[in-house]
């Protein structure tokens, strides 16, 4: 997967914006205003993922290329190294499964307004 296949991906869900919270490299993806992905526009050699504990600490058994959360809550977050050796589809998998676990932890308010959202 490159850069412009994972931002496409990651901006067609539905309530994402793309912001830069953290300098002009570091490209963030929010659902409602909350993070689930974000990667290095310079280096697109990773993304991070928010996880289910349990799940993420599964993927980093299975998967040489999972790793804890590169600054970030290593308990929440993976970070996935673009080297190829995840198939793009598991990739995809990832970052749907990320986006979920944030949008079910939104207030029921903020759920209605997403699903309200073209």
């Amino acid at each position: 997967m490159n850069i412009e296949n994972y931002r496409a991906y990651c901006i067609g869900k539905k309530g994402v914006t793309e912001e830069f919270p953290f300098g002009e490299n570091t490209l963030v993806y929010k659902v409602m205003g909350k993070m689930f992905a974000l990667t290095d526009v310079e280096f697109f050699e990773s993304v991070n993922l928010k996880v289910d504990p349990e799940k993420g600490a599964e993927l980093r058994e299975e998967y040489p290329s999972v790793q804890p959360g590169y600054h970030m809550n290593k308990k929440h977050w993976i970070t996935v190294l673009m080297d190829g050796s995840i198939p793009d589809k598991l990739v995809k998998q990832w970052i749907d499964d990320s986006y979920q676990l944030v949008v079910s932890g939104l207030t029921k308010k903020q759920q209605a307004e997403l699903m309200s959202l073209k």
